[in-house]
């Protein structure tokens, strides 16, 4: 019989809440661990998690807004229904801990397993707190962080709790080689990965589709578009790969890429680092976000690991540029691998083992 006990596994709402908890989750698996899901009734959400095997629970949730709007008071009840929804899952699965991955699904779950005693650990994958991690905080025994830098924008009484792990990267990431990502794609040459996250990014896609001609005079384009630019994007040709979802195939296609023109999602930027890949980054900003991405991208460009544009013009020069400069594409490739080299994965599932074992012994 396995030493190895249930855990329960909490968030949603875009691939970066997570693929990083699936990471952990496999590892535990590994090690004859049951898991299960806690999630949002979004069908991508359902279909990631199930798509791995893993039991999928799905509970209303609300959105968290840090502004006046109507639906928040409609939100109310539904994060109170998804509270007691958590909780009967959670008193029927008897888990021995909860690991929540962040996003607003993610706080009935945790404030749940708070009410029945059950253990929190509960991972930020952004340089910056979000305000769910904010919150679940509260109920958390462990507070695990992407950045060494993020211990200190938490309140000095928290920081007892704070621990640095770097962020959870499927194993893949690290071990897919680039010859077989390009026999995987077909490609051969050099080779831009265009993300936008698992939504799409209208303006990454445009500049893309405005500057296709140039970029593809030097580059293969393999093109995540998202569903929202699917039915605009330009026909399927040798140079030009439009993908409108990419999903399990992803190691695979980030190993082949020579650089990646992308979001700076917490998740997208771990992978790339844990795959030892240049970024051009170009973040989500202004009023409709938190500063999250814009935060991230300045992290990873100081360490050297990429470069952070806004300009569209500036964008595709600097895609063309780097890619006839070897010698800064391997000092940037060395970077990120710098960084990726801190395995949130381990270290996270090493402290779950721990913490069973110590829950056992007391």
């Amino acid at each position: 019989m396995s030493n190895c006990p249930k855990i329960a596994f909490a968030g949603g709402g875009t691939g970066g809440h997570i693929y990083p908890g699936l990471a952990v989750a496999a590892e535990l698996k590994k090690k004859e661990c049951s898991v299960f899901w806690i999630g949002s009734k979004k069908e991508l959400d359902r279909r990631i998690v199930e798509g791995t095997g893993i039991q999928f629970f799905d509970i209303p949730s609300g959105k968290l807004r840090r502004y006046f709007s109507l639906q928040n008071f409609a939100d109310v009840f539904r994060t109170i229904a998804g509270f007691f929804a958590a909780r009967n899952i959670l008193k029927k699965e008897k888990p021995a801990l909860l690991f929540s991955k962040g996003g607003f699904v993610s706080v009935p779950p945790v404030i749940a397993a708070f009410s029945l005693k059950i253990p929190v650990f509960t991972h930020e994958s952004d340089f910056s707190p979000g305000l769910a991690t904010r919150i679940n905080s509260f109920f958390s025994e462990k507070i695990l962080v992407s950045y060494h830098e993020t211990v200190s924008k938490f309140k000095v009484q928290m920081r007892k709790k704070v621990q640095v792990t770097g962020n959870p990267v499927r194993r893949i990431f690290r071990s897919t080689d680039a010859e077989s990502g390009r026999r995987f794609l077909g490609v051969e040459g050099p080779i831009l990965l265009v993300l936008g996250g698992s939504q799409g990014a209208r303006e990454i896609n445009n500049i893309v589709m405005d500057n296709l001609e140039a970029l593809t005079r030097f580059y293969t384009v393999v093109h995540q578009t998202g569903a929202m630019d699917a039915e605009r994007t330009p026909p399927v040709s040798p140079r030009y790969k439009p993908l409108q979802y990419i999903g399990e195939e992803m190691p695979y296609i980030l190993a082949a890429a020579d650089m990646v023109l992308s979001r700076s999602g917490a998740g997208t930027v771990w992978e790339c680092a844990s795959a030892g890949k240049p970024m051009l980054l170009v973040p989500l900003r202004g009023s409709g976000t938190r500063g999250d991405q814009v935060e991230n991208a300045r992290f990873f460009e100081q360490a050297g690991a990429a470069i952070v544009q806004t300009d569209a013009k500036s964008i595709v020069q600097t895609a063309l540029s780097l890619g006839e400069d070897e010698s800064k594409l391997r000092a940037m490739s060395h970077a990120a691998s710098e960084v990726g080299a801190l395995d949130g994965t381990e270290e996270i599932t090493r402290m779950i083992l721990f913490r069973n074992h110590q829950k056992k012994h007391f």
